[in-house]
């Protein structure tokens, strides 16, 4: 009898001792409930186009250029990083400019439209154009200014700016391979650019590459 209710209470130990386990393991093994995102999250990280980027980079031509619509203007009270819209962030990144800076909803329509657009020297159309018909069509456009003539003739119309005092708007003069001016732009923010280039057509650019610093010839406003 002794027996048999030592083998009992032995029983009931193990018992007792499987039960407190599984108890420890089930509570161990339980997975919290995945958070959502916060809005500090979405302000580190922003998608363009489905895809994960840092808002700035230096080297505009290693963009993976993709048309995004643009039709809406925002204005400085109302842009910030909840409402902005993929072309600020494209041009934004462009031009390594923060998002709340890209404002000019016309110009960067026509940016896009054009972009890529062959050079074609007298070319005033899509298919191809040179850099004073591209400078000109912008100019007359977005900022509703009448500019006729080549580049030369063009920078002999402006007054004359430092680099520092450009704003957008303003053209920029080059001597490439010549001793007169022989290219022209429009300056965008933050030293960059668009112009027709003669190698890859309508794109954006930055002063501060070696090419361009080494051919520019200054800056001018009508």
């Amino acid at each position: 009898m002794m027996k048999v209710k030592g083998q009992l209470y032995v029983n009931m130990l193990v018992g007792a001792l499987s039960i407190s386990s599984c108890a420890t393991i089930k509570k161990n093994t339980v997975r919290k409930t995945p958070q959502p995102a916060t809005a500090e999250h979405h302000r580190r990280v922003e998608f363009l186009d489905g895809i994960a980027t840092n808002r700035h980079t230096r080297n505009s031509a290693s963009y993976n250029n993709k048309e995004v619509s643009i039709s809406k203007n925002i204005t400085r009270g109302s842009a910030n990083l909840e409402n902005a819209q993929s072309w600020q962030f494209k041009y934004a990144q462009l031009l390594d400019v923060p998002v709340e800076d890209v404002l000019n909803h016309q110009l960067y329509k026509f940016i896009e439209e054009w972009w890529g657009t062959p050079y074609r020297l007298g070319g005033k159309s899509r298919d191809g154009i040179d850099c004073s018909g591209f400078v000109a069509m912008l100019a007359n456009t977005v900022f509703q200014l009448s500019l006729t003539g080549n580049s030369v003739q063009l920078y002999n119309q402006v007054r004359r700016l430092s680099t520092r005092d450009l704003h957008e708007g303003d053209l920029v003069f080059f001597k490439i391979h010549h001793k007169r001016i022989s290219h022209v732009g429009i300056y965008l923010e933050n030293d960059k650019f668009v112009h027709a280039s003669t190698s890859a057509g309508v794109m954006i650019s930055d002063l501060n590459e070696p090419y361009w610093k080494k051919y520019f010839a200054g800056g001018g406003r009508l």
